[in-house]
């Protein structure tokens, strides 16, 4: 009896073993989390932190309030190891994985994948290594992690991969290019510039001449890129500034909203036949002349520089006139974690649909010598969906912003 009591109990230590030795095998895991007092996300998911400390012995939670200047010192410090920009708070590490912004319904999830995934990957902490004074996770550098990477980890516990062809696809990945090819698209049916395109061709093919009119025609139409490119380039700089203020977030999707109304009430209306309500007549008449003048010339330097100063004062008059829709595309760009290189790809695919347009009407008159077919109800229509676009955007970017950064 005595060996079978014996036995029992050397059974019983040694399950008692595993299951310590399975709980020292889960690694440590470090959040931390940047907040505000006057921040409801912030204190709804410090709510949640808390209860993650409480379930899993292996959770740690360190936290910032970013009134506190150090705190917010510490903050764009902490961005600058992720090479990330701040747009607000909460901004949250856990592990070596960072997240912005805040709700139930998009973060709570991935929060819980993610420390699943550190519990049993090691990482590097580097945060915890820069605030010192840390308990951090073992590392060895010379050891790799096996199977999935965090990102892939959270895409399929969260189930936010659809599969296309067979192939797996990041709907987040999905979202951008397919808002950059809507958003561009509508902003080139720009009533404002399509007039002037249509007459500027109707005088080019008035010359009869394919050669001079494929030269003056692209140097209208790629200056007329090239301007609005510095647009957006320039607003891309101010905007990562102007959304780390909430106030200000607010204050431009009020602005978006205000659009909308105007493009939507212009539509209705149909205040103008060319669907353009920043020309007036005498200004118009004025272009005309203009493009009746440097067609004629002779000179064909002088033809292009007049097409180069024609195409750089109708984007400035088209900026008043949808401002809205780049605008609003850089915002969304800003409150994404993007780094220069996908910014840039983004950009360049709202460019290329931004002026696919007027490409494919330039190469069809071009290549008929004839201006049929063509008429400014596009232009309207734009207006109707472009105010559209920007109430919905605006909207969410007063209520809703996490979902502009597709943490559906």
């Amino acid at each position: 009896m005595k060996r079978i009591s014996k036995i029992l109990l050397i059974f019983i230590l040694f399950i008692i073993g595993i299951n310590y030795a399975y709980a020292e095998e889960k690694n440590l895991v470090n959040i931390y989390i940047f907040y505000s007092n006057t921040c409801p996300h912030c204190h709804e998911e410090l709510t949640y932190l808390d209860k993650f400390e409480e379930k899993y012995d292996n959770v740690r939670v360190y936290k910032y309030e970013v009134g506190n200047s150090q705190n917010a010192i510490l903050l764009d410090n902490v961005s600058v190891l992720f090479d990330t920009q701040v747009s607000g708070v909460p901004f949250t590490v856990i592990g070596d994985k960072y997240f912005k912004g805040f709700s139930y319904e998009s973060y709570y999830e991935r929060f819980v994948a993610a420390i699943e995934y550190y519990s049993s990957n090691q990482y590097k902490d580097r945060t915890g290594e820069y605030i010192g004074g840390i308990e951090l996770p073992k590392y060895d550098e010379n050891k790799n992690n096996n199977g999935k990477d965090i990102d892939e980890y959270i895409d399929e516990k969260t189930n936010r991969k659809i599969k296309i062809f067979g192939k797996t696809i990041s709907l987040k990945n999905m979202a951008l290019p397919v808002i950059s090819v809507l958003i561009g698209l509508v902003d080139g049916f720009n009533p404002c510039a399509m007039w002037v395109l249509l007459f500027l061709i109707s005088m080019l093919i008035g010359i009869n001449d394919k050669k001079r009119m494929w030269i003056i025609g692209m140097t209208f139409l790629l200056t007329s890129g090239f301007v609005y490119l510095l647009f957006m380039l320039a607003w891309l700089n101010a905007a990562t500034l102007l959304l780390a203020v909430k106030l200000v977030r607010l204050v431009i999707g009020l602005i978006a909203i205000s659009g909308a109304i105007i493009n939507i009430r212009s539509y209705i209306r149909h205040l103008r036949d060319s669907g353009c309500d920043v020309i007036d007549d005498k200004k118009r008449s004025k272009i005309f002349d203009k493009i009746k003048k440097f067609t004629s010339e002779k000179n064909l330097l002088l033809a292009i520089l007049g097409a180069m100063a024609l195409a750089i004062s109708v984007n400035i008059v088209e900026l008043a006139c949808s401002a809205g829709l780049p605008v609003m595309f850089i915002e969304i760009l800003s409150m994404n974690d993007l780094n220069t290189i996908e910014k840039s790809i983004y950009i360049g695919l709202y460019m290329l649909f931004f002026l696919i347009d007027d490409f494919i009407v330039f190469f069809i008159a071009v290549r008929t010598m004839e201006l049929t077919g063509f008429s400014t109800k596009y232009g309207k229509i734009s207006k109707l969906v472009g105010g559209i676009l920007l109430f919905l955007i605006g909207i969410l970017l007063i209520f809703k912003p996490e979902w502009l950064m597709f943490n559906f």
